[in-house]
């Protein structure tokens, strides 16, 4: 899932750092979610920031036992890293795929969750399966997988970030932000109302949402004839707010509509609204990385 979002870009290299990591095991969270989970030794050093906090994840071709990578210089912003990296030749330099980090254990194991969604497991799935859901299928214990991720909590990875008085927070996401919605709704005050729209193929991948906000959820189902996001989200009636802010994020086309609907029709302020770009219609995760941020 690419993030394509009005934040800046750039990113502090010292933030983030690479780790080696192995599968330990994997569990089916719904017919179209797959949780895997992760440990390594170097896990110590990770520092996830919560709410959507996002990674890169290099995952290896099929017949390759470990993802192909540069090694990092010290003193590199980023930059030479990312060159070597490209001139590896693409059938043989690691997948990369940006993903939001689900969950984070300490003990009695270092272990991290990264949630995949499994496209192309229906008849009528639009979305065929790429590289990264491919290897999440066929993941199994001791499979080898390097994350650039947070070496600090306080991380630019991390979007979701209203300002400090906000009372009040609206938000969609479809599945592939189902793990980054989830933890936004973790991190909520008891102090913020909140009112949600998340969007999943069947009913059997709605999951378990914990909160201490005041919450309005609506789950869009859409085999079961489900409106669209913003058709949903407009026939609504908000609760009054002193000071709103809204959270968005999924397929690039239909969190923009909900932009424009949010800052011209309903009056939100430009700046109080969050919105990344998980993936695109018609578009693959690379195509998507070549296009300008703001097309």
């Amino acid at each position: 899932m690419t993030a394509t979002t009005e934040a800046p870009a750039a990113t502090p290299y010292r933030m983030f750092d690479f780790f080696d990591l192995e599968v330990v095991r994997t569990r089916r969270l719904g017919p179209s979610l797959l949780r895997v989970t992760f440990t390594g030794p170097e896990l110590a050093d990770f520092h996830g920031g919560g709410r959507d906090q996002s990674l890169s994840l290099f995952l290896p071709h099929p017949g390759q036992q470990a993802p192909v990578l540069p090694t990092p210089e010290p003193g590199d912003d980023g930059r030479a890293w990312h060159a070597a990296y490209r001139a590896i030749p693409n059938d043989e330099r690691a997948i990369m795929r940006s993903y939001t980090l689900s969950g984070q254990r300490r003990h009695p194991a270092q272990e991290v969750d990264i949630d995949f969604v499994l496209h192309g497991t229906d008849a009528d799935d639009t979305v065929a399966a790429g590289p990264a859901c491919r290897w999440a299928r066929a993941a199994r214990p001791g499979d080898k997988v390097v994350v650039l991720g947070p070496a600090a909590t306080d991380n630019t990875a991390v979007r979701c970030r209203p300002h400090d008085d906000f009372d009040h927070i609206l938000m969609w996401g479809d599945e592939t932000a189902l793990p980054a919605a989830l933890g936004v709704l973790a991190w909520l005050p008891a102090s913020v109302s909140a009112h949600v729209w998340l969007e999943v193929p069947h009913r059997a991948d709605i999951q378990p949402i914990r909160t201490a906000a005041r919450l309005t959820v609506h789950w869009l189902v859409r085999d079961e004839d489900a409106p669209s996001a913003l058709q949903a989200v407009r026939d609504t009636r908000l609760h009054d707010a002193a000071r709103p802010y809204a959270w968005l994020a999924g397929e690039s086309g239909t969190m923009k509509e909900l932009r424009r609907h949010l800052v011209r029709e309903r009056g939100y302020d430009k700046r109080a609204v969050t919105f990344v770009g998980y993936w695109k219609r018609g578009l693959s995760e690379d195509a998507l990385r070549e296009e300008p941020a703001d097309a």
